[in-house]
Parts: structure tokens; C-alpha cells; sequence
């Protein structure tokens, strides 16, 4: 007994200790991270009775609730058809599906309820050295959960970027059930209007895979999927879309190809992968899809410009980063090739010894077998946009990279300035204060209206 008191007490102190490390004294370059603010927060605790709740059911065409297999929905039915409706307004299509609990579930249900749809289990995807994520690759949900078979995407290197005509010819060959694009390492928007036209021609449904983009999209600043020829969006709500950890399918109802897919997709969410839908996180979700349409194309280009100012300013002090014909990038990542200063894992644990956290990242030409020590690191900066950095701070904090990756100064010292420089931004912006300050916007809005 006493030593599981003791582990009780070590698991208290870990989580305070990690709200002041992760929250007060890093700065967070994770390109997969996100921050919520205050009114997304307190939405969060005003929620807590439904994080006990379950609502297993059936949904219709609009996104809505159909069906229903446990009592007291009343309110809990209120509050997932708005959230739904407020996705579907945001992002201009006629048909969404927020009980997916992340992207990963929502990739396993829009490959699955496509699958079935198709009666096909190919899939032409990019390869995972060049961005895809995990849960598309046979290696991982695609292949070794759903048992897809996996045709890989030609990839420009020089270009950063899915080659379209040679993919196209891919598609062509293939036949595939699913054509997927977007992915992890994610510079420069895939070519979706050409790639769906192929996709189209042979059978196939388009799949966006916009979990790390979807707040670049909502603020019109990355590509527009659904108007390019996607047919689903898949997505997380924790990244650029700055709510907290759940997922969503978002499609336009155009015909009756799409209706007989989302169909097949609804069907895939429940009964097959969900019951319990993590309720407690849905109107947090709403309240970070309302500052996304308030503030979200503010927030999204200076997301952007603070990433690209962060890639011309390391290239020209000597980093190579990649990208750099086309500006280096058009969203909130940087890829950095830093073979030369130790490889990506050395580098970003001399990074997160000075409490700057980002991740390393297999680089497309790189050995796949080394994942412990690849060429790259990936940097995002859509939470120190969020923080209210700019060009000016973004081109310090690069400084202060600078210094640890070139050895000119050690972490540990490093550590000092960041701290400082964090502790200069402690207020969120691009969001409401507080869920008061929402509502008197609303009022108002609506009074003016």
C-alpha cells in the first residue's frame, strides 16, 4: 500500500511540474502541437459532467443526430448538432462528423467506410518518408490494422512537393479505391485539383488528410481541399485548429457517389470504431471554431509569415532548410536538413536541454531504417504565433536556435534566455479572454446584425 501511495504522489507532482515546464518555461516548436485559449479552456471545465457521458447512435445526411441508443440526450444532442453545424458553416460543405476522438480515427474511419464503399483496398498514397503520416502507410492503420494494399505517390524532392503528372500516372495504373494526400511534413499544398480529376476518372475518393493545416484553411491561407476536388477532409482539432484533442470528417454532399460514401463513412465511425465519443471536448471545439472565424485568417497568415521569416532568416545564417525555391514554405512547418551539425535527434535534444521543444523528421532522401538520428528536424510556429510572436521575436528565437545548433553557446545557457523570452509572452491572442467575452461579442454581433 505504501508504495502505491507513493506512486499516487510521484503522479501529482509530475502533472504540476509539467503544467510550469511545458506550459511557463519552454517555447513549443512541436509542428503537431497546439494551444488553446482561455475561453476554450473554461469551456473545457464548464463541460465536465459530459465527459462521463455516452451517446452511441446514428447520424443523417446533414451531420446531424438521427438516433440515439441512451436517455438523457436532450441537451447532449443540442450540443453536438451546433458543433457540427458550426465545422460545417467554417468550412463551407454540407456534411461533417465531429465524434471522431482524433485524426487518426478519422483516417481509420474514412479508409475503412471507403474501402467498403469502393469494394476496393488499394490506395495510392504519398510515401512516408515524404510527409504521410503513419496511419496512412501499410506499416502502420492503413496496412497492418485495415489491411489496405499501399501504392505509393511519386515524390519531387526538389520540389518538396507530390509530382502530379507522374502521379497521375500512377493512379492511372493502380485503379485504387483511395487516393490520399496532405500528411505530417506538410510545406506546400498538395495538387488536389489535379490528382482528384485522375482520382475521379478511375473510380477513386480523394482523401485530404488536413490535420495539420485545417486552421490554415479555415483562414484561407494554405488551399481550399473541398473546392479543389477532395472529396473528405480528415482532420485533428488540436494543431493549426487550435481546440483541444479530437478529430473530424468534413465532405460536400454533392451527388450520389458522395451521399452512397458518407454512408459507408458514418457507418465506419458507428458502429464500427466508436462508442464512447469523448463528449466533454465538443463545445470547446465549437468555441475554437468561433475564434478561427473571427480570428482565424489574421491568425493563419501570421502563422504563416512568422514561418517563413524563421526559414530565410536560418538560411541565410547557413542552416539548410528545405523548400527554399519556393519560399521554404506556404504553412506553419519548416523541414531543416542538419546532418551537418549532428542529425535531427542530436539536435533536438541539445534543443530541448535549452527548453526549445520541436521534434526530429525523416527527410525524403533519407536512410528509413534511421529514425533515431535522421537529417532533419521539423519546427512549427503556429503556438508561438498564438503567443503573439512576430517577425521580430521569430528572428530572436532563431538566434537563440543558432546558438545551440552551431555550438556556439551551451543549452544550459541558452535555457536562461528562453525562459525570459517565453515568460514575454504569456497572453494568448487570435481568441476571447474568457467564455463572458464570447457571448458579449455574440450579443452584440447579433444585435448589430
Amino acid at each position: 500500500m505504501e508504495e502505491f501511495f507513493k506512486i499516487a504522489l510521484e503522479l501529482i507532482e509530475a502533472s504540476e511540474m509539467h503544467e510550469k515546464y511545458r506550459g511557463e518555461e519552454c517555447i513549443n516548436l512541436i509542428a503537431s502541437e497546439g494551444i488553446k485559449s482561455p475561453a476554450v479552456r473554461e469551456m473545457l471545465q464548464l463541460a465536465m459532467d459530459l465527459e462521463c457521458r455516452y451517446a452511441e447512435g446514428e447520424n443523417n445526411l446533414d451531420g446531424h443526430v438521427k438516433k440515439r441508443y441512451y436517455q438523457g440526450q436532450k441537451y447532449i444532442t443540442v450540443i453536438e448538432n451546433c458543433v457540427t453545424d458550426l465545422m460545417k458553416m467554417l468550412f463551407k460543405c454540407n456534411w461533417a462528423d465531429v465524434r471522431l476522438v482524433s485524426g487518426t480515427h478519422a483516417n481509420l474511419a474514412a479508409f475503412k467506410g471507403l474501402s467498403m464503399a469502393t469494394k476496393n483496398r488499394k490506395m495510392v498514397v504519398a510515401p512516408l518518408s515524404a510527409g504521410a503520416h503513419i496511419s496512412h502507410d501499410y506499416t502502420g492503420l492503413a496496412g497492418m490494422v485495415l489491411g489496405l494494399e499501399n501504392i505509393e505517390l511519386a515524390y519531387d524532392v526538389n520540389e518538396m512537393n507530390i509530382d502530379p503528372e507522374k502521379s497521375a500516372e500512377i493512379i492511372r495504373a493502380a485503379k485504387p479505391g483511395i487516393v490520399t494526400l496532405g500528411g505530417s511534413l506538410f510545406l506546400f499544398p498538395h495538387p488536389v485539383k489535379e490528382l482528384s480529376e485522375v482520382a475521379h476518372e478511375v473510380g477513386a475518393y480523394l482523401v485530404y488528410d488536413g490535420a495539420h493545416v485545417l486552421g490554415l484553411i479555415a483562414g484561407g491561407e494554405f488551399q481550399d481541399p473541398l473546392r479543389e476536388g477532395a472529396d473528405f477532409i480528415t482532420a485533428s482539432t488540436h494543431k493549426t485548429f487550435p481546440g483541444p484533442q479530437g478529430g473530424v470528417i468534413l465532405a460536400e454532399n454533392r451527388d450520389d457517389r458522395l451521399e452512397k460514401a458518407i454512408k459507408s463513412v458514418q457507418y465506419a465511425i458507428f458502429p464500427l470504431s466508436t462508442s464512447n465519443t469523448h463528449l466533454g471536448r465538443l463545445p470547446a471545439t465549437g468555441i475554437a471554431a468561433l475564434e478561427l472565424k473571427i480570428f482565424g485568417r489574421e491568425l493563419a497568415r501570421q502563422t504563416v509569415m512568422n514561418a517563413r521569416a524563421a526559414g530565410e532568416y536560418l538560411y541565410e545564417r547557413g542552416l539548410k532548410v528545405l523548400g527554399e525555391k519556393h519560399g521554404f514554405t506556404r504553412s506553419h512547418q519548416l523541414a531543416v536538413d542538419v546532418r551537418e551539425h549532428g542529425g535531427g535527434g542530436r539536435v533536438a535534444e541539445d534543443l530541448e536541454r535549452a527548453n526549445i521543444i520541436l521534434n526530429r523528421n525523416i527527410l525524403p532522401y533519407d536512410d528509413q531504417s534511421n529514425r533515431e538520428n535522421p537529417s532533419g528536424i521539423r519546427i512549427g510556429f503556429q503556438e508561438v504565433t498564438r503567443r503573439g510572436f512576430t517577425e521580430s521575436d521569430i528572428k530572436y528565437l532563431c538566434d537563440l536556435m543558432l546558438d545551440v545548433i552551431k555550438g556556439k553557446r551551451k543549452p544550459e545557457e541558452v535555457r536562461k534566455d528562453v525562459i525570459e523570452l517565453r515568460r514575454e509572452h504569456n497572453e494568448i491572442k487570435y481568441g476571447f479572454r474568457s467564455v463572458k467575452e464570447a457571448i458579449e461579442y455574440l450579443q452584440k454581433s447579433l444585435k448589430g446584425a
